[in-house]
């Protein structure tokens, strides 16, 4: 069956955007390189489009000009097993870029990532609405996600 692939328009990053984000995830890779041929949209021989895997999952990011940016109407979700593997992909996907809240970050290219515990569905929802409310408070007034502190929020209610 096909598979969708999030399809990334850069100004003119798409290389060095597709490298960073490879050198962050584990099993990942750059798979293509493309090049803008003479008597095109870009400059014949500047990197056109980059297809790249982040732990299997297929992306391509295209060099387009300037038209079009990153806005949080588009986010992906990271859900990391623990406190140490939450700390180490918002720390790396923040360099450079700029924090939001509940767990909500910009990278240094503009795109938006929610890095989360892998549990959040089940730490702010579940039929206990009282406990799901309390770690939904909890996170409301985080900017990076603290699981521990979700979680108590949630055992304390």
């Amino acid at each position: 069956m096909p598979k969708p692939t999030p399809f990334l328009w850069f100004a003119d990053q798409a290389e060095e955007a597709a490298n960073f984000y490879v050198s962050i995830f584990p099993n990942s890779r750059i798979v293509t390189t493309t090049r803008y041929p003479e008597n095109s949209p870009g400059p014949a021989g500047q990197v056109m489009t980059v297809a790249f895997e982040l732990d299997g999952q297929p992306f391509t990011a295209l060099n387009g000009g300037h038209s079009f940016t990153f806005n949080e109407a588009v986010s992906f979700v990271v859900g990391c097993a623990d406190q140490a593997e939450l700390d180490h992909y918002w720390d790396r996907l923040l360099d450079g870029g700029m924090a939001s809240q509940c767990g909500w970050l910009k990278d240094r290219y503009g795109l938006s990532w929610q890095i989360v515990p892998e549990n959040m569905a089940e730490l702010v929802g579940g039929p206990d609405r009282a406990k799901a409310s309390a770690a939904t408070q909890a996170m409301l007034r985080m900017v990076k996600l603290d699981v521990a502190a979700l979680q108590a929020a949630r055992d304390a209610a």
